[in-house]
């Protein structure tokens, strides 16, 4: 099948493009635009003006939940809500039941995407065996088999000298460490941000000291073993610090941010509404600034979801014994899109963290136009206004803070290899 997208605002940000153009697409790659014979029948023109053309935007912290609890998600529905959110790529998180911490089980995941995955999946393997932090998994046979990334997200690896051990092993692959930053110590039994409100809620807080002592300790040990560091979900005005400097210093050292964690304040959890519940937590109003700055100045890399979808028994509960977690595919694009709308963030920043950064950080194909990569393209209507229905979401986990909440900027097609697999927010398949 080949396409013409014509007449859209391209922003490639690999390649510094941000102007009216048009991208051709055959054989499931980006072909030269020049060489189009449009008396050619077998071209579907796709008219994009007025709209965003970016390269496919890529999700590189997701929970899919299979294998083992399907019942909260699953590879394929975890792939449609993707591509219904705009995303051609994403990345799963090790901590299924069993753990993706042999090739065994990253093998499973590869081939079941390969099977029913609307978008491309990408494993990323456990560091430790179990999520344990006793002894290190076999990472040779995680790489063997397709991970593009290590990490125990979820919980911590609390020794120091196992992560010491992970990042050192990890860099004989140049594989990345994804490190879930809680001293556990200081975020035992905590249910929302340490600050003016937990007092006034009357709920045990967490506070921001547990996540920017262990980026502290994380970044030391990068500094220590050469390895790549890359810090998940980062939530703390602290934690932003520490990795500012370490980038100054030269060190190997990314980090990702939530659109929940730039968007929404520990002021609401007053609702006691346990889709608000998360980890690390919403932050106060002076934290969601610093990340703000830290995007607009480079220090974030990327914005991933943590797409952490539950049942609905485990959040429509008391808030206190509510799970941790919030469904994130299905609004992330357009959270950071009405973001933009309302000049918060910027457009191209935000494409930018979306594709080539998170593409450069994995070492994957994808994040950019160049003539010959993959057709993986997600096309914005930043003028569309959209109220979010968790009825409608593609994904088995219907815990989104965002419901009944309008939002205005919204992908509006999904292309992978060349395929259309979502269009106006319903999926194709």
């Amino acid at each position: 099948m080949k396409f013409l997208i014509k007449n859209g605002r391209v922003i490639d940000p690999a390649n510094k493009v941000d102007d009216i153009r048009n991208i051709f697409v055959a054989d499931g790659l980006i072909a030269d635009s020049d060489n189009i014979d449009t008396s050619d029948k077998g071209v579907e023109i796709i008219d994009a003006s007025g709209f965003i053309v970016a390269p496919g935007f890529i999700d590189m912290h997701v929970h899919l939940r299979e294998p083992g609890q399907e019942y909260k998600e699953d590879i394929t529905t975890g792939s449609w809500a993707a591509a219904a959110g705009g995303f051609t790529a994403i990345c799963c998180m090790p901590n299924t039941d069993p753990v993706v911490d042999n090739h065994v089980v990253a093998s499973f995941i590869k081939e079941r995407a390969r099977k029913s995955a609307l978008v491309k999946v990408w494993p990323v393997g456990a560091i430790t065996k179990q999520l344990a932090g006793e002894e290190l998994s076999e990472i040779a046979g995680l790489v063997s088999a397709g991970c593009v990334a290590v990490s125990d997200d979820g919980n911590p690896v609390k020794k120091a000298n196992m992560m010491r051990n992970g990042l050192e092993y990890a860099k004989m692959f140049d594989l990345p460490v994804l490190s879930h930053c809680e001293e556990e110590d200081l975020s035992s039994g905590g249910l929302m941000h340490e600050g003016l409100y937990s007092f006034i809620y009357g709920l045990k807080g967490i506070p921001a000291a547990a996540e920017a002592i262990m980026v502290g300790r994380d970044i030391s040990l990068a500094r220590l073993t050469g390895g790549r560091l890359h810090i998940c979900h980062i939530s703390a005005a602290e934690s932003v610090e520490l990795v500012r400097r370490a980038k100054e210093e030269g060190l190997p050292v990314t980090c990702e941010v939530t659109p929940h964690h730039l968007a929404l304040s520990d002021k609401i959890i007053g609702s006691y509404n346990g889709n608000t519940k998360v980890n690390p937590p919403l932050r106060g109003q002076e934290h969601i600034d610093a990340l703000i700055a830290a995007v607009s100045d480079g220090t974030i890399d990327c914005i991933a979801t943590d797409h952490a979808p539950h049942h609905i028994e485990s959040k429509d509960c008391e808030f206190q014994t509510a799970s941790f977690g919030i469904s994130g595919l299905e609004t992330a694009v357009a959270v950071c899109m009405d973001m933009v709308n309302r000049n918060i963030l910027e457009l191209n920043r935000v494409i930018e963290m979306f594709t080539s950064k998170p593409a450069g950080i994995l070492r994957i194909k994808g994040g950019v136009f160049d003539i010959g990569a993959p057709a993986d393209i997600t096309v914005i209507d930043l003028k569309l206004k959209k109220t979010v229905d968790v009825s409608t979401f593609y994904s088995k986990g219907k815990n989104s803070p965002f419901h009944g909440q309008e939002l205005t900027g919204w992908p509006v097609l999904t292309m992978v290899d060349g395929k259309i697999a979502a269009q106006n927010g319903k999926i194709i398949i």
